[in-house]
Parts: C-alpha cells; structure tokens; sequence
C-alpha cells in the first residue's frame, strides 16, 4: 500500500503523474489552498505551529496575533508594546472623518453593523486612510538613499522630491487639517525613542521621520508638524512592517472607532441621516431652470 505522506502535492503532483494519468485527487484537493498561517483539522488550530490553547493560557495580545498573523512568529514585549501604541492611538478621529461619518450614516439606513462598519472601511483609500503607507514608503526610500552613499540632507530632499512628483504636493504624514499640532504624534515617538534606547528598535526611522518635519517647515516658512500617520509610520518602519500593511493596520485600528460610532448611531434612533443638516440645501450650480424641448 503507498504511503499517502510521500506523494508529491499540488503541481508537483500534477507533474509527477504519468502521461494521461489524473493526479491524486485527495491531494490535489487538500493543496488547492497552501498556507503557512494556519493549521486547523478537527480539534486542532495552530497559529504559525502555535496551539490556540497556549496562546490563550499564555495571554497573548491582540497586537501580539496579529504581528504572528502578518509576520510569522511572536514580537517581543518591546515589539508588541510599540505595535499596540500605534493601534491604539489612531482608532478614532470623530464624525469629521470621513470613514467615522459614513458608518454612522449607513448605520441610520438599517443595513445593521457589518455593513456599516464594510461602507466605512471601503473609503480608506490613497486620501482618507493611505498616508501611513505613503509615509513609510517616504521613510524607507530615504534609508534607502542613505544606504547608498547620500548625506541625510541629501536624501531627505531627494526623497520628498521623488514624493512630491508621484503623489504630489501634499506629503503624507505631514501637517494635519485639523489640528495645529497633532496631539498623538509627540507621545508616539517617546515611545519609539524609548523602544530606541533598551534596544528595541533601531531609531533610524524616528531620525528619518524628523529630518522630514525640519525640511518641510524650512521650505514653508512654519511649522509642519509631524501627525498621526507620519508617527505611526516610523512605528510601522521601525518594526519593520511592508509599507502596504500599514494601510491594512490603520484599517484595523480604525475599524474600532467605526463599530464603536455605528453602534452609538444605532442607539440614537434616527433615520437616513445625511452628511449635512437637512435645513441646508445643497449650492447648485448647474443650469437655470428651462424647459424641455418638445420631442418629435
């Protein structure tokens, strides 16, 4: 009888029948979806080869999973204190967010809370939502540089002049609508300058990260403060997160503001809730009232 454990998998298995030959259904039909995450059979869930069981017992944090999840083994305490920082801090930013706004009006439609919280996650885009990956790109191009040979000035100013020509002139992390000094910002970056020295991190970032807010504030004449995206992008550098994850982080982090306001919305009773008080109209600006011409 052959030993099922030695048969070659997925298009191994394929190549490795003869001509004319189907492979090995029951493989084939185990391999259709390959992951290194997960490992689950009646009784059994293994995260990254660890039992769900000790992970339990062990009191493993959320921002400890999904550093497992995204990054293959548990971070240290370090590691998993900065990570929740940065997840925490960007949870919420009121109905004036766009993404805030739209899960409390689709919660007054009725389409109940997984809608509502999928309508508002769907407009984290490159604008409302993008900027920390943006940020980490900005971030790691300039280490990038410097790595090559370029004084940190250099780089710096090459690296905000690569930005500004893909993205344009506003430079993701930078300078906030709303707040004058981000208060989430200054706080953050402690955390990363303590992480810096026990030897949690290495603090380049942070350094890159700052470099960033002199050159700017020099150019404009003010001050352009560091806000929460550009902070959590050091974070996200510093740990050494991919640039698209920090978009996939802030979306997890924000999701906890959108269920928490969608819900709230729920409890307030009020129906069709527009993005503006219906008192006000709308300004139109289109053509004046005509008529339609006759037809035939």
């Amino acid at each position: 009888m052959t030993d099922t454990a030695s048969l070659p998998t997925g298009a191994a298995a394929v190549a490795a029948s003869p001509a004319g030959a189907a492979p090995d259904a029951r493989r084939t039909t185990e391999d259709w979806w390959r992951t290194s995450i997960i490992d689950m059979s009646p009784g059994v869930i293994r995260y990254r080869g660890y039992p769900i069981q000790d992970l339990i017992r062990e009191r493993v944090s959320l921002a400890q999973m999904i550093w497992l999840l995204t990054r293959g083994d548990l971070p240290t305490p370090g590691q998993a204190g900065l990570l929740e920082a940065a997840l925490m801090a960007a949870v919420d930013h009121g109905p004036q967010a766009p993404s805030i706004a739209i899960a409390r009006m689709a919660a007054t439609c009725g389409v109940g809370l997984n809608s509502a919280m999928a309508s508002a996650v769907n407009v984290l885009g490159d604008v409302h939502g993008g900027a920390g990956e943006q940020a980490v790109e900005l971030y790691q191009d300039i280490a990038a540089r410097i790595d090559a040979g370029a004084g940190e000035d250099r780089a710096v100013q090459e690296g905000l002049d690569a930005f500004v020509a893909v993205h344009g002139k506003v430079v993701a992390g930078f300078g906030h609508r709303f707040h004058p000094v981000d208060p989430r910002s200054a706080p953050l970056l402690a955390l990363v300058d303590e992480a810096a020295a026990a030897g949690e991190v290495d603090g380049r970032f942070a350094r890159i990260g700052r470099a960033v807010e002199a050159r700017l504030s020099a150019a404009k004449g003010k001050p352009i403060p560091m806000n929460i995206d550009g902070a959590t992008a050091v974070i996200y550098a510093e740990l050494g997160f991919a640039a698209p994850l920090a978009r996939g982080l802030f979306c997890l982090s924000r999701s906890v503001g959108v269920l928490a306001h969608a819900w709230e919305q729920t409890a307030q009773d009020v129906r069709i809730k527009g993005p503006i008080p219906r008192q006000y109209q709308p300004t139109y600006d289109g053509p004046p009232p005509r008529e339609v011409p006759v037809q035939g």
